[in-house]
């Protein structure tokens, strides 16, 4: 590319040089390809269980709101409407 128009030493060295940046890149690339995989099977499987960690966890949280009060009966005679 640019070493066959500029015939010089340095247009041969940055020629290289283009050429193992490209190289790095598409590495990379395919190696993010490969991360980016492994990352959607992570976050399906983990999918899963945040599901069934949410019914545990909202399992928890019932057992330990307190209990509903109940109505006290009042004590000695009253009058029917109170009642």
């Amino acid at each position: 590319m640019l070493s066959s128009v500029l015939n010089s030493e340095r247009a041969v060295q940055v020629n290289i040089a283009i050429m193992r940046a490209f190289v790095q890149l598409r590495e990379l690339a395919s190696s993010n390809r490969v991360l980016a995989k492994r990352l959607d099977d992570l976050e399906k499987s983990y999918d899963k269980h945040d599901k069934q960690l949410m019914e545990v966890f909202n399992a928890i949280r019932q057992l330990m709101a307190p209990p509903e009060a109940k109505k006290k009966r009042a004590i000695g005679f009253g009058r029917g409407e109170e009642r």
